[in-house]
């Protein structure tokens, strides 16, 4: 699949922010972007001829430094992001791209005007999954922050009797997939994230039947939409009538009403096409954004006045699960801010299933940066897309901010990694890919 389908959708909401600070017109804005996501593509490809993933991050990184031109900036503003989280630079990740959340004529009263509890979000959804043949998960593809609460309902939703997990990322080119147990490079685009590849893994270990249903058609908006919900019906249900699936997608992949793209959504055409109504679990608005972008009003005032520590929903005495957009989601996913410790989010954690192992510069690196490290399962492959993975790099703290945000670690020789508890392979590569240290460690 083409990077330009991955990138379609959110390249409206970017450009509409975007062209609030650039004194352009809409078609010039819109003819910046065409030109912008050319030369974005240019980099790429010749990123893609380095040798190792750091290697190739750090092309695209002084690429992105070395351009000042604003469209370009803001469209590969979005391959740098999917690039820092693949490399374990999360804060990173969401700082170089991020969609404003503003307050629209659509959305419901707030859940903190009555009649609404606050419950854990995992808590919450295993109740509302009940019964349901379908449940929909969306994420935002550069904060796998909004992965985390699917890794966690994965085993209490296979305990009620769901057996199909689809990935919007999963190649169905990778045949081997289950077989093999985990992902690799080959399995996905945004499996190369730790989170994602974990997701995909944890489903395995579980015993989903794990199918991607990405379009192969040329096209964008409605002709992938339907294609995808094609795929999702023919791949699950079509010969398993009676099967249940667990669905992960982008971001408005999963709206139920209003138009999408130009046309509907993909989760519009599965109920058409199925009979199927799904249970849809927004979790891409109301996160923390980083500077410069915009919190929903929601956001602040739930944080403000209950200061969760889990992602949480919210239901009334019926049962009933509030959602923002009423006509479009079941269900709204409210994150708590992130919480940084040595440039890494506390979430990696994963709300306890995954123990802290602090690697050092002066070891693991061999005082040789920027250095990549990974930890991978000890039972899988060398190819396998590592547990955690994080790049030690320490930059001048006179640096411009600016440059700091995208250079991953800075001013850090010491880390930690998120790990379950078992047996780990780690390695650390250098900036030519020549592995600089092996270790096996135990992670109790």
């Amino acid at each position: 699949m083409r990077l330009a389908l991955i990138i379609a959708a959110a390249l409206t909401a970017s450009a509409a922010f975007a062209a609030e600070e650039k004194p352009l017109t809409p078609y010039q804005w819109q003819q910046a972007q065409k030109i912008a996501f050319e030369e974005s593509e240019k980099v790429y490809t010749e990123a893609l001829k380095r040798n190792g993933l750091l290697a190739q991050f750090k092309a695209m990184r002084d690429a992105y430094r070395g351009n000042p031109n604003h469209a370009f900036r803001v469209v590969f503003g979005q391959y740098m992001s999917w690039y820092q989280s693949f490399v374990g630079d999360y804060p990173g990740a969401h700082d170089s791209y991020s969609i404003r959340q503003l307050p629209a004529h659509d959305d419901a009263p707030s859940p903190l005007s009555g009649g609404y509890s606050a419950k854990p979000a995992v808590e919450a959804i295993a109740e509302l999954a009940k019964g349901r043949k379908a449940v929909f998960f969306n994420e935002a593809h550069n904060v796998p922050l909004t992965r985390t609460v699917t890794v966690e309902m994965l085993s209490r939703l296979r305990e009620q009797g769901f057996s199909y997990f689809a990935a919007e990322t999963v190649y169905s080119s990778d045949t081997d997939l289950e077989k093999r147990g985990y992902p690799i490079a080959k399995s996905g685009f945004y499996t190369m994230e730790p989170i994602c590849a974990e997701m995909v893994r944890t489903a395995l270990k579980l015993g989903f039947k794990v199918i991607g249903y990405e379009s192969e058609k040329e096209g964008n908006g409605d002709v992938r939409e339907v294609d995808q919900a094609k795929n999702l019906y023919e791949r699950v249900f079509k010969n398993d009538p009676n099967a249940r699936v667990v669905v992960d997608a982008g971001y408005a992949h999963i709206q139920e009403n209003g138009r999408y793209l130009g046309g509907e959504s993909m989760a519009q055409h599965f109920r058409r096409i199925s009979g199927i109504d799904p249970l849809t679990i927004e979790q891409t608005m109301l996160i923390e954004h980083p500077p410069g972008t915009e919190n929903h009003p929601y956001y602040h005032a739930v944080v403000d006045a209950l200061k969760p520590k889990e992602p949480i929903v919210f239901v009334n005495a019926k049962g009933e699960p509030w959602t923002l957009k009423p006509k479009a989601y079941d269900v709204s996913v409210f994150f708590p801010p992130d919480v940084i410790q040595s440039d890494r989010p506390t979430w990696l954690d994963l709300a306890g299933l995954r123990k802290p192992y602090s690697v050092s510069g002066s070891t693991f690196c061999q005082d040789q940066y920027p250095c990549l490290i990974e930890a991978r399962y000890a039972n899988e492959g060398d190819d396998a897309i590592p547990g955690d993975r994080l790049v030690l790099n320490p930059v001048e703290k006179a640096e411009r901010l600016e440059d700091r945000l995208i250079m991953g670690s800075h001013g850090v020789t010491q880390a930690n990694l998120f790990l379950r508890p078992g047996k780990y392979h780690v390695t650390s590569t250098n900036e030519s890919n020549r592995v600089v240290y092996r270790q096996d460690i135990d992670v109790q």
